[in-house]
């Protein structure tokens, strides 16, 4: 892998989460994995270690590789070895995800995230009384 410089004189990260990466430089391989279950309540119960994630098969089931069908040529010339970023402002980053200034040879992102929404059970009889009164 070509080495470069990289050179970044401003920089402002508000936030990274779960996995995020942020680089300055160049990197062999980047391998980010993250994993949630996330509940949403109506009425708020909290529950400690009410669910696994060898419950839900999303977080087993395997991710498919992508089928090239066709040969990719490419060609790069560094005419310059500096990368140079005057500034950089980054918000936020999550989930296994990265931001880089330089060269990765590998990058592997996963994240799974299960969403489960629990609502009360509507009353229908009290809502049609609100509605009369």
């Amino acid at each position: 892998m070509y080495r470069r410089t990289s050179i970044v004189p401003h920089i402002y990260v508000n936030s990274l989460a779960f996995s995020s990466v942020f680089e300055i430089g160049d990197a062999h391989a980047i391998d980010l994995t993250s994993r949630a279950i996330a509940v949403q309540r109506q009425y708020p119960l909290f529950v400690e270690n009410e669910a696994s994630f060898s419950d839900y098969q999303v977080f087993s089931e395997p991710i498919p590789d992508p089928v090239l069908d066709e040969p990719v040529y490419s060609t790069f010339i560094h005419e310059n070895p500096v990368i140079k970023v005057d500034s950089v402002y980054l918000i936020g980053a999550s989930n296994a995800s990265v931001m880089q200034i330089g060269s990765t040879k590998s990058i592997k992102a996963e994240a799974r995230v299960k969403h489960i929404r629990q609502l009360l059970p509507s009353n229908k009889k009290q809502s049609k009384s609100n509605q009369s009164s």
